[in-house]
């Protein structure tokens, strides 16, 4: 099963220090049930990117909650056993959860298929975002307009190997 691992910058440095995506138990985002009646298409293709961008939501919280990480979205694509990923039953159509999973095993980070990360002239745009997070999150309309505005940046593709330049090691 592909699953979409959330990080930011430091995050990513961190799995490429240890060499594992999470220490055990880690959430992702993957082509669930409930994203699949949430999005409404059998296209497997536009399923993934669903997925891949409900990926990319997480990963502006985790900047949010990271003042000094650098504001770029890192969402990392890996193919995981399905039997270590399950969706949470009682959160499926909760809307913060769409796509969401619960990964069990930790993942060697040489498995990953690629990683996906904000070019530097969307840092503003994804900064603006997280600082918005909290008002957007309570109704305020003016604020998701601006969260939403990260959407308006599509993830850079980067082979794996390109990791080391990624986090300022190559």
């Amino acid at each position: 099963m592909r699953v979409y691992v959330p990080l930011t910058l430091p995050g990513l440095a961190e799995a490429h220090e240890t060499g594992e995506l999470g220490s055990g138990t880690f959430t992702a985002y993957a082509v669930t049930p409930a994203l699949r009646e949430w999005y409404l298409s059998d296209d497997v293709e536009e399923l993934e990117y669903a997925a891949l961008s409900r990926a990319a939501l997480a990963s502006l919280r985790l900047l949010a909650a990271e003042p000094g990480a650098a504001r770029r979205r890192v969402v990392v694509a890996v193919d995981v056993p399905e039997d270590t990923a399950t969706a949470g039953p009682d959160r499926g159509l909760d809307p913060v959860a769409l796509g969401e999973v619960t990964v069990t095993a930790s993942v060697p980070l040489v498995k990953a298929a690629a990683v996906h990360v904000d070019a530097d002239d969307a840092a503003a745009d994804v900064s603006a975002a997280a600082d918005a997070l909290r008002a957007a999150a309570g109704g305020d309309h003016d604020a998701q307009y601006v969260v939403d505005g990260a959407d308006d940046h599509e993830l850079l593709w980067y082979a794996t190997q390109e990791i080391p330049h990624l986090v300022g090691r190559g």
